[in-house]
């Protein structure tokens, strides 16, 4: 999957720093291990408590892992990527990314005016 610099940069960082299991996962135990559900719970609460206000952190947002999934591909719609890229990346059609993540976009009229203005100042 195609991802932006700023994110190759942080996994070569990663690689370089960690490298890989065996068999070649990315994310492994100290030993080397399958890192477990538990496992994974553990490092997102300390994640979150540590990047998060307090307030933030009592709340729901990225209450889970599986959260950031949810981050992620708003970010992407909000970002102005392609709707159709924007689903492919996640492995949904685009009816599915409409329907699932349509409302974590919020508050994107004045964005959506400017392009709109840009668009037709190009065009005049």
């Amino acid at each position: 999957m195609p991802i932006p610099p700023e994110l190759v940069a942080l996994l070569r960082w990663h690689l370089t720093a960690y490298g890989t299991a065996p068999d070649g996962r990315v994310f492994q135990t100290m030993r080397g291990g399958l890192i477990q559900d538990t496992g994974y719970d553990e490092v997102s609460a300390e994640a979150r408590e540590r990047a998060l206000t307090p307030d933030e952190f009592e709340s729901i947002l990225a209450k889970r892992p599986y959260d950031l999934r949810h981050a992620t591909v708003s970010t992407w719609c909000s970002s102005g990527v392609e709707p159709q890229l924007v689903a492919e990346r996640a492995g949904h059609s685009v009816a599915v990314l409409f329907r699932v993540y349509a409302k974590f976009l919020k508050d994107g009229d004045e964005a959506a005016n400017a392009k709109i203005s840009a668009r037709l100042r190009q065009a005049g």
